[in-house]
């Protein structure tokens, strides 16, 4: 028997990278998953098996998590459709970089509208049906560029910041119905996204991380499900995984 068997998590940005890794080990430990996309069904129904490999339910659920909208709509059906949503991570982000001096108004909303403005609208759907049940694990994917400075990704770091913000005020304002909200914040991990970096870039990133290599999907993950298995008594608080990037 998993840690968390019997309860229901709804990822967003589930399809890849650090949000499928959470979705299968949320999986693996015993819990039904709604695994989120935005538009890569084909990159979701990968998670949805690697999950009914494990033994476990998984609903595969597309929305744009930056439309209020659509992303309420979305933790509507998945509590509808698993009778109850104990786990929400609001991990769905996007990165629109460019120097201050170029980035447009449309890179700055963009990015603010899907991870920030994500994040507050899948909360705020979450919090009627975890009130109900006096039961609820809220886990926001920040980032270490969101604490420290990130050259090109005012929009991003901003975003990120704002998610460390809102977590502390969140877990203040529903601590007494039993729900508790933390962030985690990843450093360098070895994505997709960051796969994207320039090689000597990279390279020169690795040298300043004091344990000398990228994260991996897997060690955000198993921050997750520590949360949700034995956080009971933390609410709140972020917790650093990056390496020694950050301290």
């Amino acid at each position: 028997m998993g840690r968390i068997e019997g309860k229901t998590a709804l990822v967003t940005g589930g399809s890849r990278g650090i949000g499928r890794a959470i979705a299968v080990e949320l999986a693996r430990e015993g819990a039904r998953v709604a695994v989120n996309y935005a538009s890569n069904e084909a990159k979701a129904q990968e998670v949805a098996e690697e999950i009914s490999a494990l033994g476990e339910k998984c609903l595969l659920v597309q929305a744009n998590v930056g439309k209020a909208n659509e992303a309420r709509a979305m933790v509507d059906k998945v509590a509808n459709e698993f009778g109850h949503l104990d786990v929400l991570v609001n991990n769905a982000g996007i990165t629109r970089d460019s120097m201050l001096p170029k980035m447009t108004d449309e890179q700055w909303v963009e990015v603010i509208q899907t991870n920030l403005g994500g994040c507050f609208f899948c909360t705020s759907a979450a919090i009627p049906f975890m009130s109900n049940q006096s039961f609820g694990r809220i886990i926001n994917i920040s980032s270490m560029n969101g604490q420290v400075p990130a050259m090109g990704q005012a929009n991003y770091s901003a975003s990120k910041g704002g998610i460390i913000a809102f977590t502390r005020t969140a877990a203040a304002e529903l601590v007494r119905s039993g729900i508790t909200v933390n962030t985690i914040a990843p450093g360098y991990t070895d994505t997709d996204m960051f796969a994207a970096v320039p090689d000597v870039i990279q390279a020169q990133i690795k040298s300043k991380i004091p344990m000398g290599r990228y994260g991996h999907p897997e060690e955000i993950a198993k921050a997750v499900v520590f949360l949700v298995a034995d956080g009971d008594y933390i609410t709140g608080q972020q917790i650093n995984v990056n390496g020694g990037a950050f301290m």
